[in-house]
């Protein structure tokens, strides 16, 4: 599904902060990206969404070199992808329950027959009572919390989390994370960056490992 070959980033003229990284994530997979703080895993979770392109090397996703994508192909490419990224991105101007439906609304989708799936979910993840909220007056874990609804609501073919678990308490992080195993057990790969060590010991999975700017496997 996505493929890395000898992937090296650097950011303008500095030192590469990414080398020679070469793995797969395979379709069905669970995996933990893992590494001390500036190791580099947003940049990985960056390159992976589309929204960051490699100073050298080849990336594969969905059978399709990056290298060789238009423009205007990526947004399609990127509806196959579910992200979380750590400023959680919620449009403030929408109410946590458009929020968390905007994705479908993108795709054409009418109300009718995504209503019952958005109030499930958001249900799910503790915010049934702040459907009608805005994200300014929404605590940081409450955020949290919509931002990963937001991305699991199309039941993407990956899910990409950074630091998903980052602002809640430990018994909602293992209740978010069996979310993460039930979605992964639907067919989604899923792809959590995290550097919370109780989470990493509740399921076993394959770890990737940054430290130093490279990355180790372990199946």
């Amino acid at each position: 599904m996505i493929r890395f070959e000898n992937v090296g980033l650097r950011y303008g003229m500095g030192p590469e902060i990414l080398r020679d990284l070469s793995f797969e994530i395979a379709p069905q997979s669970f995996q933990f990206l893992t590494g001390p703080s500036g190791a580099g895993k947003t940049s990985l979770i960056r390159l992976l969404f589309m929204s960051l392109k490699p100073t050298r090397g080849l990336i594969r996703i969905f059978n399709r070199d990056l290298s060789q994508i238009d423009k205007q192909e990526i947004p399609l490419l990127r509806r196959k992808i579910g992200v979380v990224f750590q400023d959680f991105r919620l449009l403030d101007h929408l109410t946590t329950y458009e929020n968390i439906a905007l994705p479908l609304r993108v795709v054409g989708k009418e109300e009718a027959e995504y209503r019952a799936d958005v109030v499930e979910l958001l249900k799910w993840v503790g915010l049934g009572e702040r459907m009608q909220a805005m994200p300014p007056v929404l605590s940081g874990g409450e955020k949290q919390r919509a931002a990963i609804a937001r991305a699991l609501i199309t039941r993407p073919d990956v899910l990409l989390a950074d630091e998903p678990t980052g602002n809640v308490d430990p018994p909602l992080a293992r209740r978010l994370l069996r979310l993460f195993i039930e979605l992964n057990k639907l067919g989604t790969s899923v792809v959590i960056a995290t550097h919370d060590i109780a989470l990493l010991e509740q399921v076993e999975a394959r770890r990737l490992v940054l430290a130093d700017g490279r990355l180790s496997v372990f199946d």
